[in-house]
This record gives C-alpha cells, sequence and structure tokens, in this order.
C-alpha cells in the first residue's frame, strides 16, 4: 500500500474543490442529458434465441479511468480495455484476446446502458446480439429473473454430478453443480473437446437456468428436473432435459442424469500422430511473418510441447494461462513450448495482429507461429502430423528429438475443480518424466 505523502490541506480548501468538481460534473452531464456513469454492480444479460442470457457486471473508476469485470461467480474476469466517450454517452468494452467488443449508450438517468455484443465469426461474418445492463441497488442483483411459474414451489435438490448427453455430440459429456443456496447454482458441463468454463444461474422450483459470458462465448442453458418415474418398487432417478443456445444461432437439447462416477473418454486417446510426416515438413511463419519449421533448432529442447489452439477460443485462453505457468517453471531445466494459432479469417496479417494482442495479454513468453484457419476440415490438412485436429486446444508432448510421447485433446479448466487439479498433475508428471530422460534413453 502506498503512502500519501503530499502536504496536507485544509478541510475548507477540500470542500470547496468537492463543490467544484461537483458542479463541473453537473453542468457536463446536463449538457449532454444524461448522468454520469455509475461505479459498482450491475445486471447485464443478452437477448439470445433463448431468452434473456445474464451475467454481472463491475464498473470501477479510479485516476487511470474505467475498469470493467465480467462476473459469472466465481470468475471476475477483467476486462482488457474500457473507453468511456463522454460525449456521447457510449461505453467501450474491448476483450483483446477475442476480438470482441460491446458498445453500449448510457441511459439520460445513468443507470441503464443499451448496446451491442459484437465479435468476430470468420472473414466476412460477426456475431452480434443486444446488449443491455441495469445499474443495481444494493448487493448484486439475482441472475435470472424469478419464474412466476414457480412462486412458493421449493427448490428442487441437485446431485453434484451428472451423466449427460447432447443431442450434437455422440461422445459422453458431464454436468458438475454446486448448490451455492437454495435457489442459487453454479457449475460446468465437461465434454470430450473441453469444459462449459464458469456458468451460474438459479434453480426455481425444477426450473434450472445456467449462463455465461466471457467475451468469447455466450451460453444459456434452461433445463426442467422431472422427477423419477420408475415402475412401483423399482428404483428410478431424476431427470434433468433440457435446452442449450450458444450465441446467436446455435440451439440443441439435452438430458443428464445423476452419476457420481459420470467421466469422459479418456482424453488422451482421441487423436493418432502421424511418423510418416517430418517435424521439419511442417512450416508457418511467425510473428514477424519469417517461415519456420517445427524441427527448427530454436524450439528444441529436453521436452518438447505444441500446442494447437486459437486465441478466439476460451479453453485454449485457460490453457494458455497455465502454459505460461509451465513455461516460468521449467524452461530452466529445459522445456520448450510452441504455440500453433489457427485463427478465424485466414488473412495472415489480420491473424498474426491478433495473435500478437492474445500473447500480450497472457504474458507469452514462449514462441507462436501462425498456422492458418481455424476450421477443423483445413486444419487437418495444414498440421499432418495428427489423423485430424478434433478440438482446440490439442496439447502434444514430444521427447527431445522429436517422437511422441503423447497428445491431449480439449483442455479441463479452472472451472472444473478437480478434474482441472487432476489434469494439471498429469501435464506435470509428462514433463518431469521427459526432463529426466537421459541422452541414451532419447535416441
Amino acid at each position: 500500500m502506498k503512502l500519501d505523502r503530499r502536504p496536507s490541506r485544509s478541510p475548507v480548501f477540500f470542500l470547496i474543490g468537492s463543490l467544484c468538481a461537483l458542479l463541473a460534473g453537473a453542468s457536463e452531464s446536463a449538457a449532454r442529458g444524461r448522468t454520469p456513469l455509475s461505479p459498482g454492480l450491475w445486471r447485464a444479460w443478452l437477448e439470445s434465441p433463448g431468452g434473456e442470457l445474464p451475467f454481472g457486471v463491475e464498473l470501477q473508476e479510479d485516476k487511470g479511468g474505467w475498469r470493467a469485470f465480467i462476473l459469472n461467480p466465481p470468475e471476475r474476469l477483467a476486462v482488457a480495455r474500457v473507453t468511456l466517450e463522454k460525449e456521447k454517452g457510449q461505453l467501450l468494452f474491448d476483450m483483446a484476446p477475442y476480438d470482441s467488443t460491446v458498445r453500449a449508450t448510457l441511459g439520460a438517468d445513468g443507470q441503464s446502458l443499451d448496446g451491442t455484443w459484437r465479435k468476430r465469426r470468420d472473414a466476412k461474418t460477426w456475431v452480434e446480439m443486444p446488449f443491455h445492463a441495469r445499474r443495481s441497488a444494493g448487493g448484486e442483483a439475482r441472475r435470472f429473473q424469478a419464474d412466476p411459474a414457480a412462486a412458493g414451489v421449493p427448490a428442487a435438490t441437485l446431485a453434484e454430478r451428472w451423466a449427460v448427453t447432447f443431442s450434437s455430440d455422440k461422445d459422453p459429456a458431464v454436468a458438475i453443480l454446486a448448490t451455492q443456496a437454495p435457489d442459487r447454482v453454479t457449475g460446468t458441463f465437461l465434454t470430450a473437446t473441453g469444459d462449459y468454463r464458469y456458468l451460474a444461474g438459479n434453480l426455481d422450483g425444477g426450473r434450472l437456468r445456467l449462463s455465461c459470458f466471457d467475451g468469447a462465448h455466450a451460453f444459456l442453458f434452461d433445463a426442467r428436473l422431472e422427477p423419477a418415474r420408475g415402475a412401483a418398487g423399482a428404483a428410478a432417478a431424476p431427470t434433468l432435459r433440457g435446452d442449450f443456445w450458444s450465441s446467436d444461432r446455435w440451439h440443441e437439447t439435452w438430458v443428464a442424469q445423476p452419476d457420481p462416477r459420470a467421466a469422459l473418454a479418456d482424453t488422451f486417446a482421441q487423436n493418432r500422430w502421424n511418423d510418416g510426416v517430418a517435424l521439419a515438413d511442417v512450416k508457418f511463419p511467425d510473428l514477424k511473418g519469417q517461415m519456420r519449421s517445427l524441427a527448427d533448432p530454436a524450439f528444441g529442447g529436453k521436452a518438447r510441447i505444441l500446442q494447437v489452439f486459437g486465441s478466439w477460443c476460451p479453453n485454449c485462453n485457460d490453457e494458455a494461462a497455465y502454459l505460461v505457468e509451465l513455461d516460468r517453471r521449467y524452461r530452466g531445466r529445459g522445456l520448450s513450448i510452441l504455440g500453433l494459432a489457427f485463427e478465424a479469417t485466414g488473412e495472415l496479417q489480420r491473424d498474426t495482429e491478433q495473435v500478437r494482442r492474445f500473447a500480450a495479454h497472457h504474458h507469452v513468453e514462449y514462441p507462436v507461429l501462425v498456422a492458418g484457419l481455424s476450421d477443423k476440415e483445413q486444419a487437418s490438412k495444414t498440421f499432418p502430423l495428427l489423423d485430424r485436429v478434433r478440438a482446440y486446444p490439442t496439447t502434444i508432448f514430444l521427447h527431445a528429438d522429436g517422437r511422441l510421447r503423447a497428445i491431449h485433446t480439449g483442455f479441463a479448466g479452472p472451472a472444473t475443480g478437480e478434474e482441472h487439479r487432476q489434469l494439471r498433475r498429469q501435464f506435470e508428471a509428462i514433463i518431469e518424466e521427459l526432463l529426466a530422460e537421459t541422452p541414451s534413453a532419447r535416441r
């Protein structure tokens, strides 16, 4: 904590200064016909095809300007850059790692914001959804509006772990739910390609609603708990049956049943390595535009990690934060990490600049190459070392001589709790094993 060592001034001086500032602010606000933006907690939502997709926003003002945090409890996600255009009464959130922005206009009462969330989908199209926010009176507002149909109905009891089937996915999924209060729930869904990050919401009677907005993805889950209906005398479990909406167009259904042993298929066994392709045959430009082969001696080490990722991908951002930690911890012992970015547009100049923003945001010090377009079919052709690119991220562990040690598909991020901790232990055990190899064992 810094100590203020400026000369002390009289209370009268501060009173006069405060009055002058107040009058100046009032004059400026009156000139533009609205009251100033209020710091504090705001209830925000996007207009989704499935209804309101809510999340929290916290605004702070200090000498450096405005700061904002997106709230998906327990996560408090800092917005990369916040700009208040006072004359226009417009607030801009720039979420740099995702090429994503929220631009909203402040209402005349200073208690409302209305605008648009916009995120690049590919070279020519954008996700666009109406954005709204209202200043919360007192503490943090309820995430979802109460369901009138559930008035007076006690909240149901939710199991902590569920086996889930999504209508569009043949692979099993897992839901992890935690009841924080009788009507407040947090959790996430794990799938073979990653997790749905921090979901938060409410349980009204038997209706469960969860949402997440992190600047990249906008998720909305709406489900009903159906009571067990087994035959007379037979054991049965309740069922969650619902809908899932992602951003402005994706919709599918899902069903879940309590299962304390629900698990994903082995995420270390989803991809195959192509021994017929040499590292030297795979080349991509670096962030300076220079063509580099994966066999470049600068990328060598006692243990090697190739990260197949996209700056647009929230799970990749979660993994990048972890890889930065691993780089700092193990680089001195011989670990080499190389990022391979598959981006949204396929336009090298634009994608390179976006990867630079991603790297700066996460303080990435290991090298990154711009590998091509994020489309999985196209990426599989561009990166023939794998049988196919199934998920972003995909993490490849190599021996010092370039031989394969392991391939991991997807990433269980910090929202998954114990699954995340277990994955960290697995990654670090592989790294330690590779670093401990003797030169003779590496051949």
